[in-house]
């Protein structure tokens, strides 16, 4: 059994991927000019995150209030969680991008922000297939986020070899470093949504 067409979940569970889309895009796509920008673009991200966080509160009063639910109460839980992290991750590497006053990204943080950017595309596909009862049509999604990860695996051990090779001041090396490992914790939450879809295929399907 799935979601019935405009269950409470199914709308929450779209609103949050929705809102994760938003904000991945967001992040993929302001263009950070000065030092000032900075602040507008951490703040916005900060909005993002704490919608998800009114949404995910909001999934949790409903699963304590619900007699009966679509699907398991703790994949639910699993997968607004899940979710969560990914707007999180996104959140903090913005607010990393205004602590270090780093205004200009390098060729691998744009590689790895086209990657999420992807990826929460692919989440807000499913999330709409999964609301759809469409569940064996969410696989393909599921192996598509996992192949960014998989990219974003690569960019890692490329960004840190480059980053030592060439940089010399070694707060920088300090600063960049923690920006990539974000980036690619970021694909790692992605990647957790595709495993807990991949959950509740193989129980519901």
């Amino acid at each position: 059994m799935a979601f019935k067409k405009k269950d409470k979940f199914n709308t929450l569970l779209s609103s949050i991927a929705l809102n994760v889309k938003e904000g991945a895009n967001y992040f993929a796509d302001y263009k950070l000019k000065n030092v000032s920008d900075l602040k507008i673009f951490s703040e916005t991200m900060k909005d993002y995150e704490t919608k998800g966080d009114s949404y995910v509160h909001e999934v949790i009063k409903e699963l304590n209030n619900a007699f009966i639910t679509p699907i398991e109460r703790e994949d639910i839980l699993a997968l607004a969680m899940s979710l969560d992290d990914v707007i999180d991750g996104i959140e903090h590497c913005a607010a990393l991008f205004e602590m270090y006053s780093i205004t200009q990204a390098d060729d691998f943080m744009l590689k790895f922000v086209d990657a999420i950017k992807h990826c929460a595309d692919e989440i807000e596909k499913s999330i709409e297939l999964l609301s759809n009862k469409k569940l064996q049509q969410i696989r393909e999604h599921a192996i598509k986020i996992k192949d960014y990860e998989s990219k974003c695996d690569g960019v890692l051990r490329q960004s840190i070899k480059h980053l030592f090779s060439v940089e010399k001041d070694p707060v920088r090396i300090i600063q960049f470093k923690e920006i990539y490992e974000n980036l690619e914790e970021i694909a790692d939450s992605c990647q957790s949504v595709a495993n807990t879809l991949e959950t509740i295929i193989m129980k519901n399907a």
